[in-house]
């Protein structure tokens, strides 16, 4: 699985690297002796006859939901490498239950990111990393066929098949801890309505031992502190190296935590999302700041060092490009387990440092992959490692008896409101891609059509899952596309200057050359506006041609406009969930989506939207 990467990083398969020599133990927490609630392991044999007993008893492990032919076996005998075992997942955005999940068709990279990992899509991410087509890996890791696809092959997550995996894994692995990247308590109508209790209970069952954020601070700061200080205490550290009291710089999380897996001293460190205050509402997290903290960060690793850490990780929710900068340029860090940008790549990237090499991942989204970090650890430095994203296909995993019983619980008091049908929609409905998708257009439609406005924009945010034609929408996958905690619908005027003004923002905040200046998520969506962007050009010169329908956009006229999650504290309206289940009950049926998207200039071949 080799292929180009810019400097000064590379690609490859499982390599040697050399740290900078640790300094004397202490401090450290073994993790076999923590009082952890945690799912009993399963070993191989247990896992394959689970596997027979649940086909016998007819769970969907039919030939078409057998991966073509692909041995079950095979797919999750990950063979145990080393002394030293993560695992990770991240950005599951509060899906207890399989869903569907469209990889996106456009993810363009510029810079030094242009035409690279993270950013390839359909068959040039196959030829880059090896995966031959029409198999399950290929349905995994990209959009290709989507539909055929996921009829064949199922739903991927939910948290009982992970919990089977991670049973199977962990058994494997002594000692294996098991890393949340953040994004976890949001995302769902059961973690809106709950402030999140049903995932956090959840993650204390899946046993996760380490955690780090972003969609969690839109619970607001106190809720955060309450379940850091209370449900988590003494079961999961929550770890942010980056998050500071705006008075006096205090940290308000601890920066790290240092656990012995097989007598290795191993500190993972918490980079929590950079930009939150800037991305939502600064009200959530009013006395505290974020940023990337470099420096702090180096300062952390250095100090991990010192206290005895043979191996130095960064639980990250930066985004994989900014992962990747941060790698360049700082020393002593093994690895980084990324998020926050739903990059689902198949291997490891080596990226080169002053002090030698760091591995960097990003392990998709949606509780859809569980990345499993192998490490080799002799003479207090990493010799060799292993690393693998399996995708949790819930047809080859049964699911695990106390997490499902555990996840009935939870949503047995919303079950009625989550089922009630709203539409049945006959084609594919998905979200995630660089410009639009049919969800986000069915939102922009209903804006449009039920507040009476000639324009709507609808966020870039990555999560939200998948429908497939001819299933039913019900409220459940309604609040899947728009569950959060400032949701309000709003209609302004804008005049035309404005709203260039706020497609050139949202375009350099996704396609500045330099990742530090990124923040994530994806092109503000636009019903009834079209535009031309050129995502290679400089900033506040890539959006052009502007037009409502055939006539341009003036720059001085006034247009009303319609929107939803307002940064504002002081909008009103009604929720976006409502504006659009009114719509979809007024229609029945979802026939086509006409999407409505940017002409594109200058993209790479593996940009080009199919």
């Amino acid at each position: 699985m080799t292929g180009p990467c810019p400097p000064p990083c590379v690609t490859g398969p499982p390599g040697r690297w050399i740290q900078t020599d640790p300094a004397r133990r202490h401090g450290t927490v073994p993790s076999d002796k923590r009082n952890v609630p945690k799912i009993p392991a399963m070993h191989r044999r247990e896992f394959l006859q689970v596997l027979a007993a649940a086909s016998a008893a007819g769970l969907a492990l039919d030939s078409r939901s057998l991966l073509a032919g692909e041995a079950t076996a095979s797919l999750y005998d990950v063979e145990p490498f080393g002394n030293v075992g993560l695992l990770h997942f991240t950005d599951c955005h509060a899906q207890l239950l399989p869903i569907h999940y469209r990889e996106p068709d456009v993810n363009i990279g510029t810079g030094a990111a242009r035409a690279r990992p993270p950013h390839l899509t359909g068959e040039a991410l196959l030829r880059h990393f090896g995966i031959p087509p029409g198999n399950a890996a290929a349905h995994a890791f990209t959009d290709l066929d989507f539909t055929q696809a996921a009829r064949l092959y199922g739903k991927v997550g939910g948290f009982a098949h992970l919990a089977t995996l991670v049973r199977r894994l962990r058994a494997e692995r002594p000692g294996a801890l098991l890393l949340d990247g953040g994004d976890t308590w949001q995302g769902s109508a059961t973690a809106l309505w709950t402030q999140g209790q049903d995932m956090i209970e959840a993650c204390l069952a899946l046993g996760v031992d380490v955690m780090t954020a972003h969609w969690e601070f839109t619970l607001g700061a106190e809720r955060v502190r309450s379940v850091v200080d209370n449900e988590f205490h003494g079961r999961i550290d929550f770890v942010a190296q980056n998050v500071r009291t705006a008075d006096f710089e205090d940290p308000v999380f601890a920066s790290h935590v240092i656990r012995e897996i097989n007598g290795v001293p191993v500190a993972i460190i918490g980079q929590a999302f950079p930009y939150t205050p800037v991305a939502h509402p600064r009200r959530f997290v009013p006395d505290w700041t974020f940023g990337i903290r470099e420096s702090d960060l180096q300062r952390v690793i250095d100090a991990a060092r010192t206290k005895g850490a043979q191996v130095v990780v960064l639980l990250s929710h930066n985004g994989m490009d900014t992962d990747l900068k941060l790698a360049s340029r700082t020393r002593g860090l093994d690895a980084i387990l990324g998020g926050h940008t739903h990059d689902a790549v198949p291997a490891a990237i080596e990226v080169v440092n002053p002090a030698g090499r760091t591995i960097v991942t990003n392990a998709g989204s949606n509780g859809k992959f569980l990345g499993v970090l192998d490490l080799d650890v002799r003479g207090g430095r990493i010799d060799d490692y292993r690393y693998r994203l399996l995708p949790v296909f819930a047809n080859l995993l049964p699911p695990d008896p106390p997490m499902s019983a555990l996840i009935e619980r939870l949503r047995a008091p919303h079950a009625a409101a989550l089922a009630e049908p709203l539409a049945r929609t006959d084609t594919l409905l998905y979200r995630r891609g660089n410009f639009n998708g049919t969800f986000d257009q069915l939102i922009l439609d209903a804006l449009m059509q039920e507040k009476d406005v000639p324009i709507a924009l609808s966020p870039g945010f990555r999560w939200g899952t998948s429908l497939l034609p001819g299933q039913t929408i019900t409220r459940e996958a309604l609040l899947d596309q728009t569950a959060i905690t400032y949701p309000t619908v709003t209609v302004t005027e804008m005049t035309g200057a404005t709203l260039h003004a706020v497609l050139e923002d949202v375009a350099d905040n996704l396609y500045n050359p330099d990742p530090y200046y990124q923040q994530g998520g994806d092109m503000v969506r636009t019903g009834g506006l079209r535009y031309t962007i050129d995502p290679y050009a400089v900033r506040g010169q890539r959006i052009s041609d502007l037009r409502l329908g055939e006539q341009p956009i003036a720059a001085s006229k006034r247009y009303r406009v319609a929107g939803w999650a307002p940064m504002a504290d002081d909008a009103r309206g009604e929720p976006i969930w409502d504006v659009v289940e009114r719509w979809l009950k007024s229609h029945g049926t979802v026939r086509s989506i006409n999407l409505n998207r940017p002409r594109v200039t200058a993209a790479p071949p593996s940009a080009a939207p199919r």
